[in-house]
């Protein structure tokens, strides 16, 4: 699938530049890029640019490597005067009028595409992607799908079913509430159909959510596998909300393409996502941020504690995924006035990776969970040129990508200076396309 680019990207050469390779870790000195038409159409090493009468903007050995992916966001539980909870709850209307701040604060930290595991809609994917607001390329799922009593049922244990759920016809702005398998068929179509990229379930207890716990296994394997089924013969994939071995191998079982979490992996459970070609996206930072002073107190106490439970054994998932051979993708999980720590997740990862597995998870690796493997997480001819400019090697502290505002100087998304702290780049505004 070729991703759409904004109308009026330039045509010019960024020459100078150190150039991170994402796949080996090698990099190029000295290396020129032709961008034309939001794609990169040649790279030489040196500084002889046979483009004549093209503009060059000498980089001064500044390193450039691929825009980040994150795997796992929510730009629905946007930030503002309200708590962590409450963001869940948000009215569509209200939600979408935050969200591009959001979306140009994501450009901000390098983030170039991101993948919504819960709430952001065809409608802010289709306005960025036609210029009317900036953001990063947007993979979505819709609403997340979720039992009834599962993670993704937020009612308090008084409330009744009208009014929020029930068999699918009710939902918050993130979640929808479904049970049996004619419904798990049915709304799994329709989030396809209003524009999801892939289906999101919860298919095992979560943090926040009020009347679960972390050791549920959730949905049967009939649901999960007609969700699976919708998915496929969509020619798309389903990634399971997990944390325990059980509920991880019950989603392999039955056909999800991915996990999200995996806070409680095993050894014998990694090696299965191995031989199953399962990729997973931790979210560290999720769980160190909830534990904060400044955020745990605006939880009520039974997300405190399963909070401390996942985080507890998250970075040893990690490690034992990392040594089984696991594909590890970038995610960062953040929720309402959370989100400003989105970066916090490589100095996180830093404690039990090295940084090249680490700056793969948020690039190559993620390009591939995405389905955009031979378009973005990499810098290479034919590709489209989402780049950073940074002035020091990620691989030589990946915790620099931890702090943009010293070491981030622009952001590139198909061509267009869409973020710069560096007065060589003008940041280039996007242009609505005209209808020819």
């Amino acid at each position: 699938m070729e991703l759409p680019i904004p109308s009026s990207a330039d045509e010019y050469v960024l020459s100078g530049a150190r150039l991170v390779n994402t796949l080996d870790g090698h990099i190029t000195n000295h290396a020129s890029i032709h961008i034309k038409d939001g794609y990169i159409t040649s790279i030489v090493e040196g500084d002889n640019h046979t483009e004549s009468g093209l503009p060059v903007i000498d980089l001064k050995g500044k390193y450039v490597l691929p825009g980040l992916i994150d795997c796992h966001v929510h730009l629905a539980a946007v930030p503002g005067r309200h708590g962590i909870a409450e963001s869940l709850m948000l009215s569509p209307s209200t939600s979408l009028l935050h969200q591009p701040l959001l979306c140009q604060a994501m450009l901000d930290r390098g983030f170039t595409s991101v993948r919504d595991c819960a709430g952001a809609t065809a409608d802010l994917k289709q306005a960025i992607e036609e210029g009317v607001h900036a953001g990063p390329r947007l993979f979505i799922a819709g609403k997340a799908l979720s039992q009834t009593g599962g993670h993704g049922d937020f009612r308090k244990r008084h409330e009744e079913m009208s009014g929020f759920c029930g068999c699918g016809s009710g939902s918050n702005s993130m979640i929808r509430i479904v049970d049996g398998v004619p419904d798990c068929l049915k709304y799994a179509r329709e989030e396809l159909r209003r524009g999801a990229d892939f289906i999101k379930i919860m298919s095992g207890g979560g943090v926040i959510s009020p009347s679960d716990r972390i050791d549920q296994v959730q949905f049967s394997d009939e649901e999960i596998k007609a969700i699976v089924t919708v998915a496929t013969n969509a020619r798309t994939y389903v990634t399971s909300h997990a944390y325990t071995p059980e509920a991880i191998q019950q989603a392999i079982s039955q056909g999800v393409r991915s996990i999200e979490h995996g806070n409680l992996l095993d050894d014998e459970t990694a090696q299965l996502m191995v031989r199953s070609g399962v990729f997973l996206t931790p979210t560290l930072s999720a769980y160190d941020t909830l534990a904060r002073p400044k955020y745990s107190k605006l939880l009520p106490q039974y997300a405190v504690d399963k909070n401390q439970e996942v985080l507890d054994k998250g970075f040893q998932a990690i490690k034992i995924a990392s040594d089984a051979g696991v594909t590890l993708c970038f995610g960062s999980d953040l929720l309402g006035p959370m989100h400003e720590a989105q970066t916090l997740e490589f100095v996180l990862r830093s404690r039990v990776q090295k940084p090249l597995p680490i700056l793969q998870s948020a690039t190559v690796n993620a390009a591939r969970l995405i389905q955009q493997e031979k378009s973005l997480g990499h810098i290479a001819v034919g590709f489209l040129a989402d780049m950073l400019i940074l002035n020091s090697n990620p691989l030589e502290d990946i915790t620099i990508l931890a702090e943009p505002d010293h070491h981030l100087l622009a952001t590139i998304q198909g061509g267009r200076v869409v973020s710069s702290r560096w007065s060589r780049l003008q940041v280039k505004q996007h242009r609505l396309t005209q209808i020819e």
